[in-house]
């Protein structure tokens, strides 16, 4: 496989979403967040979903043209109105003010509404840990997972992530769907031709089954049983009820280059540590937690095996599927 540059691929894939009608910002955000989810080892979320983006743009699924703005607030909440565009511009927008929103009041809330798809849900709190703060972020998805009990899909995946900054080393950053393995492992096993391990999806009849494509066009399994059902219900209220956006039976798949604006929702929460305990006894705390997990030498912390990933590729860049580069080198014109 040919090995590239962060910088080239962040070219390729801002030109290619820039070609399918994205404004220059859109483009470089959204090229942004992929190019580093590729990086990070997040394949699911990373350059294979360029040429769906560009699709979506081009069928008006996403508004290349949208302008995110702050359309309701108060001291410590604000809801940011993504205009039916791609996601990233209006979660950068809604972290920045959460951010500036916690400073003053401790903590803030932070909503999103007539989004698209997030992308990898960490991507979003980097900077939040940058700014000495908590984090965490939660999003609906179309309807892949059943209510507990039920056979038809109606809630999302419904990713959360938590990001918890420390000294002197990287964040501790938490990132994982509500269903068994997000739906784009199963996107990146059927253009690779790979069967999935039984227990992550069940086919369009309720049945289990080891073919992505069956399990893209079934439903997947949710995380623990019923308690990640119960999780990808709230994460659905959070992110609906509060925002104003559709729900995930609401939405259409982004599996398909046809189908209607997804209008889903996003949350953010931040949190100032100076506002509780203080900033000293926070970190105190989260150190003393780490050391203690690390006593064990069979555990690894979360996210670690991303930023020492994303540290190489930074100098060596990342070697993508021959298939994939032309695809983006096509879509890039």
């Amino acid at each position: 496989m040919p090995r590239v540059s962060l910088q080239r691929l962040n070219e390729l894939a801002a030109d290619a979403l820039q070609r399918a009608g994205a404004t220059p910002e859109m483009a470089s955000s959204t090229a942004a967040a992929l190019v580093a989810a590729e990086a990070q080892g997040l394949a699911s979320h990373g350059l294979a979903r360029v040429a769906q983006y560009a699709a979506h743009l081009r069928r008006g699924r996403a508004n290349g043209r949208a302008r995110p703005t702050v359309v309701r607030a108060r001291a410590a909440a604000c809801l940011v109105d993504a205009d039916e565009g791609l996601a990233f511009p209006a979660c950068a927008l809604a972290v920045s003010e959460a951010i500036a929103r916690a400073r003053a009041a401790g903590a803030a809330f932070a909503g999103v509404t007539r989004s698209h798809h997030f992308g990898a849900a960490a991507w979003h709190l980097e900077p939040v840990a940058a700014a000495g703060m908590v984090g965490v972020a939660f999003s609906n998805s179309p309807a892949a997972m059943p209510a507990w009990g039920g056979r038809q899909a109606l809630f999302g995946t419904n990713p959360i992530a938590a990001i918890f900054p420390r000294r002197g080393a990287p964040p501790l950053a938490i990132d994982l769907s509500l269903s068994e393995v997000a739906r784009g492992k199963l996107m990146v096993a059927a253009r690779e031709g790979r069967p999935i391990p039984p227990g992550w999806a069940l086919d369009k009849d309720g049945r289990p089954t080891t073919d992505p494509k069956a399990g893209l066009e079934g439903t997947m399994l949710p995380a623990g049983g019923v308690k990640g059902a119960m999780l990808a219900l709230m994460v659905e209220l959070l992110c609906c009820a509060l925002t104003g956006a559709a729900f995930g039976f609401e939405a259409d798949t982004f599996f398909t280059d046809e189908g209607n604006r997804p209008r889903i929702g996003h949350a953010f929460l931040v949190i100032d540590p100076a506002a509780l305990a203080g900033g000293e006894v926070f970190h105190e705390r989260i150190e003393t937690l780490i050391a203690a997990m690390l006593r064990d030498p069979q555990v690894r912390l979360p996210g670690q095996r991303r930023v020492e990933l994303a540290t190489r590729a930074a100098s060596a860049g990342i070697e993508v599927p021959t298939q994939l580069l032309a695809q983006l080198e096509s879509l890039a014109g």
